[in-house]
């Protein structure tokens, strides 16, 4: 091997190790700013969450926190269920179900609103739509569902706008039964 070749050779070694070490900094100095993008584990732990609803007696409901927001688990009566049906949804201020487990243009029907096929469960965000304000329940308003005294929002007994500032209806969020007696959120 001629001192040349020799040279050359070591010159390219120097190339590509040099070059090695600076992909392996690079990559040591930006993994950091694009893991800090993750999201936490405390964000992660509360992605979803399991309710367990034993015990609610039709006409009761449950407040529970999910995403740093109250959502309300309500077992509605027999009344409940048959005032929440009879409604005309063309007389509704707000037509769309806002139900994130059927079609995104699904009417705000009492069916589509409601967990089950009975209708006995109603899952819905705890947040007024006017101002973010948190509805007082069992049968406060006009329409025997919620009721935000900040600004007079009056919701029936499916979560549905029927009077006041509020524009939309209470959203549903992806709820789902595990099991008779546990409601996974998320």
């Amino acid at each position: 091997m001629s001192h040349a070749e020799d040279t050359g050779s070591r010159r390219d070694f120097l190339y590509v190790a040099t070059a090695s070490a600076g992909a392996v900094a690079t990559g040591a100095a930006v993994w950091p700013l694009i893991n800090q993008m993750n999201p936490s584990a405390d964000v992660q732990a509360l992605a979803s969450i399991d309710v367990d609803v034993d015990g609610l007696e039709p006409g009761a409901q449950l407040t529970v926190k999910w995403r740093g927001k109250p959502v309300f688990v309500r077992r509605r009566t027999a009344d409940e269920i048959e005032t929440g049906r009879a409604q005309d949804v063309s007389a509704l201020p707000d037509g769309a179900s806002r139900n994130a487990n059927v079609d995104s243009d699904a009417d705000a029907s009492d069916k589509n609103r409601t967990l089950d096929e009975a209708g006995e469960w109603l899952v819905m965000m705890g947040v007024c739509t006017h101002l973010g304000c948190v509805p007082l329940g069992d049968g406060a308003g006009d329409f025997g569902g919620w009721f935000c005294p900040c600004h007079g929002s009056h919701y029936d007994t499916a979560g549905r706008i029927r009077k006041g500032p509020a524009p939309e209806n209470l959203p549903v969020p992806v709820a789902s039964f595990t099991s008779d007696t546990v409601i996974k959120l998320g």
